[in-house]
């Protein structure tokens, strides 16, 4: 299975650490973010690895390089500018193929990635748009984004609803069809949500979304913590 990683954006909140470098690419703990998925997503056994990129998008290949130093082949997806979640999926599509591909946000932190071959075969099996991961709810977040009905479909309509975790997988079909440009991600979750196309589940490891300078530094605590 191929993963990307996204990559593009330009990290308001983050600045000023992100005038002068790409959201994943800041440090936490010694190591740029992103380099925490590269290692995680290798001992997953994913070898195949696309990166979007954006604002200063040639400092992730100066830095990351081919992926070699991991076991891993990464390749980029160049954005003249940042064509959002769905728009820069569907921009990448020729480098992901025709199977299902792992997606994960890059400006967030996983203690662990789950084992997503399940997951995969229940996208194939089940003919599902998509299989994504929900947390729960951080602070900044109180609302959640969406809920679990009881047939492990995702909705918008019911209680109590978890956040997503920007982490899923996606089959190919659900962007092959969206026009090139800038496209957000959730309207197209939503759409085929109401033709309950999307499973997910409820993973309970330690997550943070590292938006901010705030919670960049908490996230650098709990790292250094663990040392």
């Amino acid at each position: 299975m191929k993963a990307m990683i996204l990559a593009a954006g330009r990290g308001e909140r983050l600045r000023p650490l992100t005038d002068s470098l790409p959201k994943p690419l800041v440090s936490v703990a010694g190591k740029p973010l992103i380099e925490y998925h590269i290692e995680k997503l290798a001992l997953l056994g994913v070898s195949d690895i696309v990166i979007n990129q954006a604002w200063l998008g040639h400092k992730l290949p100066e830095i990351l390089g081919d992926g070699s130093r991991w076991g891993v082949q990464i390749r980029y997806s160049d954005e003249t500018t940042a064509l959002e979640t769905a728009g820069g999926i569907k921009h990448a599509l020729p480098l992901l193929g025709d199977e299902p591909f792992l997606v994960i946000n890059g400006d967030i932190f996983i203690d662990y990635l789950p084992d997503v071959s399940l997951a995969y075969r229940m996208v194939i099996q089940a003919e599902a748009d998509a299989f994504l991961w929900l947390v729960d709810n951080p602070a900044h977040h109180p609302q959640g984004d969406f809920a679990i009905d009881v047939n492990g479909q995702l909705t918008v309509d019911d209680e109590p609803k978890l956040t997503f975790a920007g982490l899923g997988i996606y089959h190919p079909r659900l962007f092959i069809n969206l026009p090139e440009g800038k496209q957000a991600l959730g309207p197209v979750l939503k759409q085929s949500m109401s033709q309950q196309r999307i499973q997910g589940v409820h993973f309970k490891a330690y997550w943070c979304d590292v938006g901010t300078i705030e919670r960049l530094e908490q996230l650098q605590s709990r790292l250094l913590a663990q040392d």
